[in-house]
């Protein structure tokens, strides 16, 4: 049995024996929370318990996101339930600390708690992957202070091995786009608000229907600086005077075009992870 094939068997198991009892999975619609429902509502056929998705609405993320999430849940058989959270105030974060993600994902996982008391569940799922064990992420050490279980991480499964194994299950998203919180997009210390985080949504979208799959506006104050992947630089620079005009109409002065191309978490270079 080769290294892949072994992840995927300890992870059926892993599931096999969480969905003994009712459980839940927060989900967020992307490929790794999917692959999390799916394979606990496949368990649970086999022992009858309930397996609820509980999507989080913030303002954090983009708003398409719940439909499309709840959507998905109901095709697979999860009860899906969303919690509306206000997590710039909840949290705390408003002006975007370094710990913003540990405040954030603590805040929203003790959400989840509190609906988990009420359905009378014990076990939550979640979709932490062995790659993020490798970069900086702080809201790990919030998942595991609340002792909330990350079987994709405990089988050892990066981000490739999810989309492979979510690909072979026929999940629609497994070759979605991540799409991580919008306050991802401005420097630490950078007070963030509502109407900025939607105007970097509008702005996205707009660049992703150009045809684009990694996106990301990085927002410096009056200056935007555009991540796309690098086969995609030629996207951008060969529709310069479209790009510009909607970007300058959403009230940004400076538009710039990374030459590094696309990075997941480029905001967070200065920091090293610390799993």
């Amino acid at each position: 049995m080769d290294n892949y094939k072994e992840k995927k068997e300890n992870l059926r198991k892993q599931i096999q024996q969480y969905v003994e009892e009712d459980l839940i999975v927060a989900f967020s619609g992307g490929v790794d929370s999917s692959l999390l429902l799916k394979l606990a509502c496949d368990a649970a056929k086999e022992t009858g318990k309930n397996v609820y998705g509980i999507f989080l609405y913030t303002m954090l993320h983009p708003a398409k996101e719940a439909k499309e999430a709840q959507k998905l849940a109901r095709e697979m058989g999860a009860g899906f339930r969303i919690l509306e959270i206000d997590e710039l105030q909840g949290a705390g974060i408003e002006d975007n600390p370094v710990d913003r993600c540990y405040r954030c994902k603590r805040h929203l996982f003790k959400e989840i708690q509190t609906q988990a008391e009420e359905l009378g569940v014990s076990r939550i799922l979640e979709g932490t992957n062995e790659d993020d064990l490798h970069v900086y992420r702080p809201g790990i050490r919030a998942v595991r202070e609340l002792g909330i279980i990350s079987p994709l991480a405990e089988a050892g499964l990066t981000k490739a091995e999810v989309r492979k194994m979510a690909e072979e299950y026929g999940i629609s998203t497994a070759n979605k786009p991540s799409t991580p919180c919008l306050a991802t997009r401005f420097p630490y210390g950078t007070p963030i608000s509502y109407t900025e985080m939607r105007k970097v949504e509008e702005a996205e979208t707009f660049l992703r229907n150009l045809g684009l799959y990694n996106v990301r506006l990085r927002v410096h104050g009056e200056l935007v600086r555009i991540e796309v992947d690098l086969r995609d630089l030629s996207i951008i620079t060969e529709r310069r005077k479209k790009v510009t005009e909607f970007l300058k109409k959403l009230g940004y002065v400076y538009i710039t075009l990374d030459l590094e191309g696309f990075c997941s978490g480029s905001m967070d270079r200065a920091f090293p992870y610390t799993w």
